[in-house]
């Protein structure tokens, strides 16, 4: 029998766009981590969710997007993504695409920060012509960032919250997402084979890769408008 000492522990990310309240994006966020949590309990594994309301930090992020900067609270999210074992990203659907508020935030990050960690993408609308964003817009934006979406994605119109179906694929998204949590795939990428991959100059998660960079070359002084010795 698995003692509480040897448990596996992970951190759930959990990224809301919802700005009503109470937010049917949120609540089916929340629906997969729940489930998620209670899978990896039944595994002998536990699972802490942390929360990101992107409306909280809606000005933080346009802010973000014009001058660069990032605000503390804006770093707190960032932060918590970068610890993330699996991220449940949810988003609703506006003008027949994932919110603005949604891709700003996604637009924002390092381009290495989610380098192949276990996604679930969640969508939900006002009707079910919308049915195929999360697959047909925010995966392509998640293949970009190079994570590991898992194979099934949610969306909910509000004829589907009573409809069992919904709950089935909860279930389904749920345990894909523990499986890629339990594989350590993210884990071991970032240790085993994190050189492979190329990565931006000045990113937050190349690691020690920047140190071997010689600042003072001519080159170097050249690509940040100064002149060759």
């Amino acid at each position: 029998m698995t003692t509480p000492e040897e448990r596996e522990a992970f951190r759930l990310a959990v990224v809301s766009a919802g700005t009503s309240e109470p937010s049917s994006t949120r609540l089916l966020a929340d629906r997969i981590a729940e489930r998620a949590a209670a899978l990896a309990a039944s595994r002998g594994s536990t699972v802490t969710v942390s929360v990101i309301e992107l409306r909280d930090i809606s000005a933080d992020i346009s802010n973000a997007l014009v001058t660069g900067l990032i605000t503390p609270k804006l770093q707190q999210a960032i932060t918590a993504l970068g610890q993330a074992d699996g991220i449940i990203a949810a988003a609703p659907v506006y003008k027949a695409g994932a919110s603005g508020l949604f891709t700003s935030f996604f637009q924002v990050l390092d381009n290495d920060l989610l380098i192949a960690k276990p996604v679930v993408l969640a969508a939900t609308a006002g009707t079910a012509r919308h049915a195929l964003v999360a697959d047909d817009q925010m995966r392509s934006a998640f293949a970009y960032l190079r994570t590991m979406t898992a194979p099934t994605s949610l969306f909910a119109a509000p004829d589907d919250w009573s409809d069992p179906a919904l709950a089935q694929r909860v279930d389904r998204a749920a345990f894909e997402l523990v499986l890629l949590m339990e594989s350590g795939f993210a884990r071991k990428v970032r240790d085993e084979s994190w050189r492979s991959y190329q990565h931006e100059f000045g990113s937050a998660a190349a690691g020690d890769d920047e140190d071997s960079i010689d600042l003072g070359s001519d080159l170097m002084r050249l690509a940040t408008g100064g002149s060759a010795a």
